[in-house]
């Protein structure tokens, strides 16, 4: 698999350079590449506590992204999912710590836990005042005597950065810290494993299946599951984390902290933020930290939940509550139980004809509906060589939308009927194809309002459609199917679906695109692939031919 990188011995070097040209004052880097990788804060006042942390590389932006006021003053950066050498962890220490001491903040790992352990003891027989704590909140295997540090670290960096800001002494740092450790949870699941730089992809996971429980080093989940949408696996992470809550009458007792794993779709995260929010455990968040990538890895298909318990605590929520500079902690926020709604402004939604049934038109438009629902996947895969591939998803979505009007439209008035398929177009469908739609039915609609018949209805609907939209016959476009067919739609359905086959199928030899989506996209990538648009009208009247 290709990657931006340049040579993978030096990416995280790279990357560190990245991320200090991007912070802008108060980071630096100490001059030891490429064996000692420590980022630091220059405006460190070494009269407070200081904090390190740090481990592999490959979790971006932990832990680099994570020095500043409020939170680290000193990451310490191995190799992709390698712990860093004694050195340079004695490295971070020496760099940063003060009279007053510093606190080693470690996930835990074997080699993690061995090189800062030693690096502290190091730090100690020259005179500091070093602690440790050991972060162990997966709750993913039960009773295991080793559990794994995973993104509920970002507690701990918070909680205990905004105490040695405020000058706290270093007992009070590391107890509050480990406070945060006892009382914190986390669990992840992902639908594909990671790509190591410069190595090949493991496939473990078949279509279908998700891992349940898994590490932040690519390592195996405690298990597979069966995997059908956001909703069944926020549900199978609630199930874990709720067998570890105390019981409590404390409806909002809980930080949640939403963690991208490294290669979820922000939409896809806004998603699982809803579903964690309406689950049996809703009601037990006060507060959300993210949905956000925090403690990735690499591009890991998946995402983690860490909750803190902070009910009956004041001191940790208004520590987790003041500002921090790193600029990639993203805040945190006190969950609304309930958003929102406003009414839509008023002439916005259009006055709807009272409902006429008549069984043969509503039978034609129910199977234009699911024959536009059933090529949903081969339209989107159409349009995914030529555009943007949602053409199917779009169609199909206002065919629902429509099946679903059915009862409250004007069936046995043509006119009518033509103007509330504008409407509902104009509502559900999205992208130009349903403005042009709307636009195409409208003036269908005002043409029969004036006695024109269905056929002389619909061309005029045409003509407006390529007046406003600027495509003709030949632009490679769904005209190129449509006005054929509308030509000679007295002749009958069958003739109709001939001619719109017709010109679907010229516009694969079309390689320059005037209109429309397409009109973006290169000749090399347009030749030999139909019109998704022209694709779905030759498609819908051969069917209804049928």
């Amino acid at each position: 698999m290709d990657q931006f990188i340049n040579d993978r011995n030096a990416l995280v070097t790279d990357a560190i350079e990245g991320v200090l040209s991007s912070s802008g004052t108060g980071v630096a880097r100490l001059d030891g590449y490429p064996h000692i990788k420590v980022v630091v804060r220059t405006d460190h006042d070494r009269g407070k506590v200081a904090l390190v942390s740090g481990g592999g590389s490959g979790h971006e932006p932990s832990h680099a992204g994570f020095v500043g006021r409020g939170m680290l003053t000193a990451a310490v950066c191995g190799e992709v999912f390698a712990s860093p050498s004694v050195e340079a962890v004695l490295a971070g220490i020496l760099a940063v710590s003060g009279d007053v001491g510093c606190l080693l903040i470690v996930k835990n790992y074997t080699g993690d836990r061995l090189n800062f352990g030693l690096a502290a003891e190091r730090a100690r027989a020259l005179g500091h005042q070093v602690r440790m704590v050991i972060v162990d909140d997966d709750i993913a295997i039960p009773d295991a005597p080793q559990a794994r540090g995973l993104a509920g670290t970002l507690f701990v960096h918070k909680i205990a950065g905004a105490l040695a800001e405020q000058g706290a002494d270093l007992d009070t740092v590391a107890d509050t810290a480990q406070r945060v450790i006892d009382n914190t949870l986390s669990i992840g699941m992902a639908l594909d494993t990671c790509t190591i730089p410069g190595s090949n992809k493991e496939q473990r996971l078949s279509a279908g299946k998700a891992e349940l429980g898994l590490g932040i080093h690519g390592e195996p989940g405690v298990e597979q599951v069966d995997f059908s949408g956001a909703r069944q696996a926020v549900t199978l992470l609630v199930d874990k984390l709720g067998q570890h809550l105390a019981a409590t009458e404390n409806r909002r007792s809980q930080v949640a902290l939403i963690n991208n794993l490294g290669g979820c779709t922000q939409l896809e995260m806004s998603i699982l933020t809803k579903e964690l929010l309406h689950s049996c455990i809703g009601e037990h968040i006060g507060w959300v930290i993210g949905p956000a990538s925090l403690m990735t890895s690499l591009d890991m298909h998946g995402f983690s939940v860490s909750l803190l318990d902070v009910s009956g605590d004041d001191d940790l929520r208004a520590a987790l509550l003041t500002e921090a500079a790193p600029r990639y902690w993203p805040g945190c926020s006190a969950v609304v139980a309930q958003p929102e709604v406003l009414p839509v402004p008023e002439g916005l939604s259009p006055s709807r004809p009272a409902p006429s049934a008549h069984e043969p038109t509503r039978t034609l438009i129910d199977s234009s509906c699911a024959i536009l629902i059933g090529a949903e996947a081969e339209l989107n895969a159409l349009d995914a060589k030529s555009g943007d591939g949602d053409t199917g998803s779009t169609l199909a979505t206002a065919a629902r939308a429509l099946r679903n009007r059915l009862d409250d439209m004007p069936l046995d008035d043509t006119p009518q009927l033509l103007h509330s398929l504008a409407a509902e177009l104009s509502q559900t469908m999205g992208g130009s194809s349903g403005v042009l739609l709307a636009i195409f039915f409208a003036a269908a609609g005002d043409a029969a309002s004036r006695g024109s018949d269905l056929q002389q209805a619909l061309q005029a609907g045409l003509a407006r459609m390529q007046q406003i939209g600027g495509a003709r016959p030949g632009d490679r476009t769904m005209i190129d199917a449509l006005a054929p067919a509308l030509e000679i739609l007295d002749q009958g359905l069958p003739e109709a679906a001939r001619a719109a086959r017709h010109g679907a199928d010229a516009t694969a030899g079309m390689t320059c695109a005037r209109a429309g989506r397409a009109s973006y996209v290169s000749e090399a990538n347009l030749a030999g692939h139909i019109d998704p648009g022209a694709e779905a009208v030759a498609r819908l009247l051969e069917q209804l031919a049928t």
